[in-house]
């Protein structure tokens, strides 16, 4: 009996509670719970504070900051609604993933349904050094360039031992040989090493997002971004609010069935190299044997020629006799 009147006092309560955040609802201002200076001057839905709170025209508004409340309070009706409702900005979402969770194909295709922009952060990273680089660097990049590069000066000694010329392929600096900006050896850093992006750099790139058109009155969907909690906490604090983020979630099978076979595929085609530049090789060590034993047999068939000139000569000079 005492359970059931505790249950219904829990009822009671949360009906009442639901009550009163329908009635503070009732009461919100044109843009709810979102502060209307930040929508007016950055077209951002930023969460209001409700420590930070004013009255006007009998609905309640919040805001970001005691400057953005000072600010409504001096001319409340630029950032009201008139005749029609407030425009909302256009989508700004972020989405996370694992690798070869399928984010950047679910990212692009959600991006053509909405026609909103794809953004893949790496990817933007990666365009900003290429110009100079003209690869993608970052450690799944350097093992295979470093293996190929070994392999390559092995195969070019051979060539030259074996006086054979092979065709060169379009050879690109290391990073090491590269001379990068400030700007572009943060980055460099930040996709070799993890390293996070200086306050500036980041404000720069997301300002080009949020702020700058056509990206800002289209809206985006940024895919890999943030990475690290401290990259959460710099959007929070710098006001570049997305609208969601959404974190993809997939099992592991999921995940091996899509990275295998391109992994396998590459593999495959590593191991033809291997075996065509093995093959190679094996053709210039011939070459370099065959040459070896054509340069004895000429050196001692110009020895043997030369001792029967001697020879000759010797026969000639006993036959003929000394003339006094």
């Amino acid at each position: 009996m005492e359970a059931d009147e505790e249950l219904g006092e829990e009822d009671e309560e949360e009906e009442e509670n639901e009550e009163r955040v329908k009635e503070k609802k009732r009461h919100l201002g044109d843009t709810k719970h979102f502060c209307p200076v930040v929508l007016k001057e950055n077209f951002i839905l930023q969460p209001g504070n409700i420590e930070e709170a004013a009255k006007y025209r009998e609905k309640i508004y919040y805001f970001s900051s005691p400057e953005a409340k000072e600010k409504f309070l001096e001319h409340p009706q630029e950032y009201v609604a008139h005749n029609e409702p407030l425009k909302a900005p256009p989508l700004r979402i972020c989405l996370l993933g694992p690798h070869g969770s399928g984010k950047t194909v679910c990212g692009r295709h959600l991006a053509e349904k909405l026609g909103i922009f794809h953004i893949q952060f790496e990817e933007f990273l990666q365009e900003k050094l290429m110009l100079k680089t003209e690869k993608k660097i970052g450690p799944e990049f350097e093992e295979d360039a470093e293996e190929e590069q070994i392999r390559k000066q092995e195969l070019e000694e051979l060539a030259f031992q074996a006086n054979v010329t092979i065709e060169k392929e379009n050879t690109k600096k290391p990073p090491s040989e590269i001379k990068f900006t400030e700007e572009e050896e943060a980055i460099r850093l930040n996709l070799m090493e993890n390293e996070l992006l200086p306050s500036e750099i980041l404000e720069a790139i997301l300002s080009e997002w949020w702020f700058k058109e056509p990206i800002r009155s289209t809206g985006f969907i940024l895919d890999g971004f943030p990475r690290y909690p401290d990259e959460v906490q710099f959007l929070g604090e710098h006001g570049f609010f997305p609208d969601a983020a959404v974190f993809i979630q997939v099992d592991d099978q999921d995940v091996s069935d899509r990275l295998l076979p391109p992994l396998i595929e590459k593999w495959k085609l590593k191991q033809k190299k291997k075996l065509d530049r093995k093959n190679l090789i094996k053709e210039m060590k011939a070459k370099i044997k065959d040459d070896m034993i054509s340069r004895r047999r000429a050196e001692l068939l110009a020895e043997k020629e030369k001792k029967k000139k001697a020879e000759v000569s010797k026969t000639f000079f006993f036959k003929a006799g000394p003339h006094f």
